[in-house]
């Protein structure tokens, strides 16, 4: 009898002995001015402003804002040199800036939550829902006096997974930028009357570089998949991805065409030709695209602009596994796929998921970044970092295209943020 005692005892006691889940929740808000020693070596942190100051100072670098958070605490967050260093405006840390492929990632994780509504899949071939890209065709040559050109059948469609891993073999490079030229896709942005409808039709008639699957080609892909979000939605992209992404993590900055009352805030874009000088850039598309023009095309695959703590808000979702601001906008497991190697060995090294670099241990020698973090930036000089090993997240914002200045500020900024972790 008393044996049998003794065991109801242990029975009855073992739910407390054994370990219990934790209850920690991840940070839906940033937390400023607390203390990060435990982190990071303060001293050393410093060396950002350090060697941000010093590029600027040099003329080689016309701005920056930087910001760095760890676990949801603000590490890091300034601003260096000139909104427009010509009118002497320094920049503020809520400046704008173009983010260029940046859109990407928001309009890939848009689309997302109608995959998780099953309202398509993965395997589906593109013109199930847009029917201009039936009978695919590679381009076998091309004739650049009079822009004429061969193609044969592609061996297969032209899948949703190839578009969101760049493996459709849609192209802007070499001679297929200028077949897209000419046929009226505009390049990057417009600032002509042309919709995402109209765009996305005309590429679709354009010759692939490879059949599908068979390389990574970065393109205009994400261009593709935000006209059909827009057909499953039967919402604009912009008004989609704000009801969707933006509007529920609080990025109220972020947008393709700013309103009149945020255009001041506007970073001037500049270039920095081979041999320098620093100066403010002459393309026109690139310099008014946020705030002239007919307005009307919202290119999901580069053409948002907004400040680095709207961005870092996004990025620190993705660490989170898809919520922030109180609102979960992907699944947990919906983003684990998204972070997964989905090209093999097509992009090198390197890796790529379903809307980012996916840095692989065959990078790690090139990168001080660890291993299975997420990577992507923008053209005009933007970047980010979302790094789970660390609970990190990085990011540095420059308007600068081209840089021919010989330093690479995105990863000068891995550099010096990475090096004060304890």
């Amino acid at each position: 009898m008393k044996n049998i005692f003794q065991l109801l005892l242990v029975v009855l006691c073992l739910p407390a002995c054994v370990p219990q889940p934790t209850t920690e929740k991840t940070p839906q808000q940033f937390l400023y001015d607390t203390d990060i020693s435990d982190a990071f070596d303060t001293k050393r942190l410093s060396r950002i402003d350090s060697a941000f100051q010093h590029v600027v100072d040099a003329g080689l670098m016309p701005h920056a804002v930087t910001f760095v958070a760890h676990k949801g605490r603000v590490v890091h967050y300034k601003a260096y040199g000139w909104r427009d260093k010509e009118k002497n405006i320094p920049c503020h840390k809520d400046d704008i800036f173009r983010i260029a492929s940046q859109t990407k990632a928001i309009a890939v994780v848009g689309l997302m939550t109608l995959f998780e509504e099953g309202r398509f899949q993965l395997d589906e071939p593109i013109k199930k829902y847009i029917p201009a890209f039936e009978n695919p065709q590679v381009l076998v040559s091309y004739d650049k006096k009079n822009g004429q050109y061969t193609t044969r059948p592609a061996k297969c469609d032209i899948t949703i997974r190839h578009l969101i891993t760049h493996t459709s073999g849609i192209s802007y490079n070499g001679v297929h930028w200028d077949i897209a030229q000419k046929a009226g896709v505009p390049p990057l942005n417009s600032l002509d009357s042309i919709t995402l409808e109209e765009m996305v039709d005309r590429l679709a008639k354009l010759p692939l570089q490879h059949d599908p699957g068979e390389q990574f080609t970065y393109s205009m892909n994400i261009d593709v998949l935000g006209r059909l979000a827009e057909i499953l939605s039967g919402q604009d992209v912009y008004t989609f991805l704000k009801e969707r992404v933006l509007d529920p993590l609080g990025m109220y900055d972020t947008y393709f065409y700013l309103p009149d009352d945020k255009a001041s805030r506007l970073v001037t874009l500049y270039e920095y030709p081979v041999g320098g000088p620093l100066r403010p850039s002459n393309n026109v598309l690139y310099q008014t695209y946020p705030v002239a023009g007919a307005k009307t095309l919202y290119c999901t695959g580069a053409g948002m602009s907004g400040t680095i703590e709207d961005y870092a808000k996004f990025c620190q979702m993705v660490l989170n596994g898809g919520e922030f601001n109180g609102h979960r906008i992907l699944g947990r497991k919906t983003l684990e796929m998204m972070q997964q190697n989905g090209v093999g060995d097509l992009r090198g090294e390197i890796g790529f998921g379903m809307a980012w670099d996916v840095l692989r241990p065959e990078n790690a020698h090139n990168t001080i970044v660890s291993e299975g973090s997420m990577r992507w930036g923008g053209m005009f000089g933007t970047d980010y970092i979302i790094d789970p090993a660390e609970d990190l997240i990085v990011l540095m914002y420059v308007n600068l295209q081209p840089n021919q200045t010989g330093v690479n500020f995105k990863t000068l900024m891995h550099n010096v943020t990475y090096q004060a972790l304890k």
